[in-house]
């Protein structure tokens, strides 16, 4: 905004001074003076309140700035103080990881040695399944002539027995491990069918009669002379005649 300043006019003082019909009088124009003043005024007071506007934006606009600046300086710290903490935590995992790295391979080659030992056992094994094998066969070829000279046995023993039990009359049986039934009939002239039966224990040598019907009298002592003789052919044939005999006795 410009401001209008009156000019001054010229004052011819020679003149004034020789005119003599009045009385000299020089017009210093103070309205004019104050007006100008006050403009001045005026515009030293806009300028004033510009320069104070202008001076509270730039110090807002700097207050801003130094408040961002901060916030930054904070938001950097921050993330300097988080780097720092993911540095640490990284150089602790790192540790971590070599620690379970050297842990890992103390165990391969721990693995490795097992493996190592447990190739040679199975070498080992291999050999001596292998020998077992050999072992097994000849066993194997031993088994089956044994089963072939048991099975020759076994037809003379069941021959042998078929003619003693047409012999003595009676008819042996296994009824359980170590004992045997026998069956004895044709003794009762009476009732030739009638059964006279006991079950005799010979799982070991001393040899006991579990039961025996018709109960025989002498049958404790006929078992004390088995345990002496340890000869069952000549037990039967004895309790036989025991039989023959106590049915003679009751006729």
């Amino acid at each position: 905004m410009s401001l209008h300043v009156p000019r001054v006019p010229q004052i011819d003082l020679a003149a004034i001074l020789a005119d003599t019909s009045t009385t000299p009088e020089i017009d210093l124009r103070f309205q004019a003076f104050e007006t100008s003043t006050r403009n001045f005024l005026k515009a030293v007071a806009n300028y004033k309140t510009r320069t104070i506007a202008t001076i509270a934006d730039k110090r807002a606009i700097h207050a801003a700035d130094k408040k961002r600046t901060l916030e930054r300086i904070a938001n950097v710290e921050a993330e300097t103080n988080e780097c720092k903490m993911q540095e640490i935590q990284l150089v602790a995992d790192l540790q971590r990881e070599a620690e379970e790295r050297k842990d890992a391979e103390l165990g391969v080659a721990a693995f490795k040695r097992q493996l190592t030992t447990l190739r040679e056992r199975c070498t080992a094994l291999d050999s001596q399944i292998e020998h077992y094998r050999a072992v097994a066969g000849n066993l194997e070829r031993e088994k089956k002539a044994e089963r072939e000279k048991l099975g020759s046995k076994a037809a003379q023993v069941a021959s042998q027995t078929d003619a003693m039990e047409q012999r003595l009359g009676c008819v042996v049986e296994g009824v359980d491990k170590g004992q045997i039934l026998v069956r004895m009939s044709k003794i009762d002239p009476s009732d030739p069918e009638r059964e006279y039966t006991f079950v005799l224990d010979v799982s070991d040598s001393s040899y006991r009669v579990l039961t025996s019907t018709p109960s025989l009298a002498t049958l404790p002592i006929l078992v004390a002379r088995l345990r002496e003789s340890k000869d069952v052919l000549a037990f039967i044939k004895d309790v036989r005649q025991a039989y023959l005999d106590m049915v003679m006795q009751t006729a």
